[in-house]
């Protein structure tokens, strides 16, 4: 009995032993583990934990014109931070911060009274505000380098070039778009601290600046965009328009050269200014284009066979379908014309029809040829698709008659002028961008822009061409001519929509075209919105795109060309403006001038040519009247397409 006592003891002993060594040898393997495996991972997360780390930012990259003008850039400026626990006293702290730097006490005590490591207290600092926290020497309170952004020509296209945030970050814009290619990489700068989160004295110190960020190229011009801006403004208060825009571009590659908005804002001061100064309202708006687009819907049409040079119609003042009637701007009709004379005289019922005999199928497909109705993938945040509805047998064949003049439909201004740039590219669509170079330490490269191609077939597109240039020569566009320059566009007056219906006052005038027709070198669009008293795209829209192309065109180096002379004396038109339909008829026929009424009023409120302009015997007159919108309906679209 005692030895089996003495067995089970050892036994035990032994067990005891057994686990004592498997968990020493558990511990050694842990422990050898954790001091030789694991020592640099342990070791570095020891110094992260010793180590307080205050972020800075990269410098942002330049904005330049295509000239090489600095629009934006960033310059070098200070924050000052704290670290709470280093506060000794927060109060007076408070108090000085607050006489230097211009800030509330009660607002700096707030964040040096808080739990966290680090706490801004003011950021984009001066020099001498920064020189002022260092030579305090207030115990918790430091000073990191960073940067501000400048604008060394003021505020230059502000809805394109967009702002930046207290934190150099993108909000709005191209600084927005192209943000991940501006913004520099962060630096860092470091300090040793106790256990309390106190700067160790002679701990370990740090500093690893931030890097720069890219620089862009835009395809903007400085001085183009000047004359935009200033042409914009004028427009405005000349006509008493709420809202105007200006967009220039080089058809042949879709090249933005200036967006001009009035009203705007100044992006130094962004945050004083109403939202809606912001958008650029190019990419980001819709609206109907009105008869502007007729210069679409011929291409469309003379693609596809429906239309030709040889076509002729004759326009008794209106045209029926499906039980609606759509009206011509002259209550009379236009009579027999031909192909060319429908575009002269903006006849509605001719460009109606066209979309008639296209039908659902051909029009839809030539209209999302032209990129309408989608995003066409401009660099630029926001960029709307407009609307046109697929065909279907619930869309009435009506919808398509409106659409060949313009209306029910919505576009971005940006594609109508993209439009009107691929009939002047022979048919070749471009995507309008506003970035030409993205410029890294590596070398420049292009941005993704979506490739060109063809919509409609090179003869079309000079065809419509031969018509637009026709409109202006012969047509209601006269007053966009520049002499030597042979402009070729569409001017537009269309009723704008409120609540589901046309309105009976608010219109929206425009005027779409490029020069020189023979060897296209600018495209330009200008939109005004609600003008008051001579609202027509004839007398109000195209003189403005005359003035900005007489300057412009010479800045591009285009040399003008000799006009062809007819032999004739040349002699003044009357000025009719103010008279009675009457009296002006009158007058216009004794001088020997053909003679075009627009619009349905009894009173002149403007003409084309212009009043004492030395033109040819018999050259068209037209004279514009006021409306009387009460006679037109509210349940179609706008019939005076002028």
């Amino acid at each position: 009995m005692g030895r089996f006592t003495d067995s089970l003891v050892q036994r035990r002993i032994l067990i005891l032993l057994l686990v004592l060594i498997i968990g020493s040898g558990f511990f050694l393997v842990r422990l050898s583990y954790l001091q030789l495996w694991k020592n640099e991972f342990f070791q570095s997360r020891a110094l992260q934990q010793r180590m307080q780390s205050i972020p800075v930012e990269g410098l942002r990259g330049a904005i330049y014109d295509r000239n090489g003008l600095p629009l934006a850039l960033s310059v070098s400026a200070f924050t000052v931070y704290a670290v709470p626990v280093e506060v000794d006293d927060a109060d007076q702290t408070a108090r000085a911060l607050g006489e230097i730097l211009d800030l509330e006490p009660e607002l700096i005590l707030s964040r040096l009274k808080k739990r966290s490591a680090v706490e801004w207290i003011k950021k984009k600092v001066g020099e001498a505000e920064a020189r002022r926290v260092i030579k305090a020497g207030l115990p918790g309170i430091g000073v990191v380098p960073t940067s501000t952004r400048v604008y060394p020509y003021g505020s230059i296209a502000p809805q394109v070039l967009g702002f930046v945030g207290i934190d150099n970050q993108g909000l709005e814009g191209i600084e927005l778009y192209y943000d991940h290619y501006l913004r520099g990489q962060p630096g860092q700068a470091i300090f040793e601290r106790d256990a309390h989160g106190r700067a160790l004295e002679d701990g370990l110190r740090g500093y690893l600046p931030g890097g720069k960020g890219n620089d862009l190229i835009l395809t903007l011009d400085f001085f183009i965009q000047r004359m935009a801006e200033e042409e914009v403004v004028r427009a405005c208060r000349e006509t008493g328009s709420r809202l105007g825009l200006i967009v220039l571009s080089v058809p042949k590659t879709g090249e933005i050269l200036a967006t001009a908005i009035h009203p705007s804002f100044d992006v130094e001061d962004f945050s004083s200014y109403p939202v809606e100064n912001r958008k650029n309202i190019a990419v980001t708006d819709t609206y109907e284009p009105g008869s502007t687009f007729k210069a679409v819907t011929a291409a469309i049409a003379l693609n596809e066979g429906v239309a030709s040079l040889r076509s002729g119609f004759f326009d008794p003042g209106y045209i029926r379908v499906s039980g609606w009637t759509i009206k011509c701007w002259n209550r009379g009709g236009h009579g027999s014309q031909s192909f060319v004379e429908t575009m002269q005289n903006s006849c509605n019922p001719y460009y109606a029809k066209l979309g008639i005999d296209l039908g659902g199928e051909r029009f839809y497909r030539g209209l999302t040829d032209f990129n309408l109705g989608s995003k066409m993938g401009v660099d630029f945040p926001g960029e709307a698709a407009g609307t046109v509805r697929p065909p279907s047998d619930a869309i009435p064949l009506v919808t398509w008659a409106n659409i060949g003049f313009g209306q029910g439909l919505t576009v971005t201004p940006l594609q109508l002028l993209a439009g009107f740039g691929a009939i002047a590219n022979e048919g070749i669509f471009s995507v309008p961008h506003y970035v030409q170079e993205i410029c890294t330490p590596e070398g420049n490269f292009a941005p993704d822009i979506p490739e060109q191609r063809h919509v409609v077939g090179t003869e079309a597109a000079q065809t419509t061409l031969y018509v637009l240039r026709s409109a202006i020569e012969h047509g209601s566009g006269k007053r966009a001519d520049v002499p030597g320059y042979l402009v070729a566009g569409k001017t537009g007056t269309a009723q704008l929509v409120e609540h589901g219906r046309y309105s009976h006052s608010k219109t929206v005038t425009s005027f779409c075209g490029f020069a020189p027709s023979d060897d296209p070198q600018l495209a330009g669009l200008l939109v005004l919105w609600e003008p008051q008293g001579a609202f027509y795209g004839g007398i109000i829209a195209a003189p403005s795109f005359a003035r900005l192309a007489a300057e412009v065109l010479p800045y591009l180096g285009v040399e003008k060309k000799e006009e062809e002379k007819s032999g004739l004396a040349r002699i003044a038109v009357p000025d009719v403006e103010g008279l009675a339909l009457g009296e002006a008829q009158a007058a216009l026929d004794r001088a020997g001038f053909r003679v075009e009424v627009v619009g349905s009023g009894s009173r002149i409120v403007g003409q084309v040519p212009a009043p004492l302009a030395e033109v040819d015997p018999g050259t068209l007159v037209f004279i514009y009247t006021d409306l009387d919108y009460l006679e037109t309906s509210t349940e179609l679209p706008n019939p005076y397409g002028v």
